[in-house]
């Protein structure tokens, strides 16, 4: 049976293989920390697989629907605590999501592109990215760790983003550099 065929007769463990890291990648993408997205991740789970008519028509239709429930879920956790956070529709989160996993369910495969992609910057480059992305370092504490610069450590990062942007971007289309 294809992957565009219904398949109400998948397993819940196979569900949960194939659609867990996408999930969880998605509320991470949404602004949740690690801790939440793991919570929601299950929850998400938990209430499809606990559906009786859930029925599974492809991988794609059901990452989007999951996709779907874990935004829902992250607006009523929003909602019960009091917080107020300004979140846009699923719609373009949606869209967003498969420009840049495609029909990669997990996003494995764009993030191995990103890791190549990472390898061709220069060291200084990728020294800057990991203090600003990884460490939280400000604009500062970076130009200082490389002995230029704020506004030159600025533009080391902006150029490292659109170099990587455009590596990532030409591996996903098939046409490298």
């Amino acid at each position: 049976m294809s992957d565009e065929e219904a398949e109400p007769h998948r397993s819940a463990e196979d569900l949960i293989r194939r659609h867990q890291v996408g999930v969880w990648r998605y509320l991470r993408m949404l602004g949740c920390d690690e801790s939440l997205a793991d919570d929601l991740t299950q929850e998400t789970l938990l209430k499809v697989l606990c559906r009786d008519e859930f029925t599974q028509h492809s991988d794609h239709a059901t990452a989007s629907y999951l996709r779907r429930t874990a935004h829902n879920l992250l607006i009523s956790y929003h909602r019960k605590g009091g917080r107020t956070k300004t979140t846009i529709t699923s719609d373009p989160l949606d869209e967003i999501w498969n420009r840049w996993a495609g029909r990669d369910l997990s996003g494995d495969e764009t993030l191995d592109r990103l890791k190549v992609c990472m390898e061709s910057l220069t060291d200084r480059a990728r020294l800057a990215l990991k203090m600003r992305f990884a460490d939280e370092a400000s604009r500062a504490e970076i130009a200082a760790a490389l002995d230029i610069t704020e506004h030159g450590a600025r533009n080391l990062m902006q150029r490292a983003k659109i170099q990587l942007r455009e590596c990532v971007q030409s591996k996903m289309s098939g046409t490298e550099f």
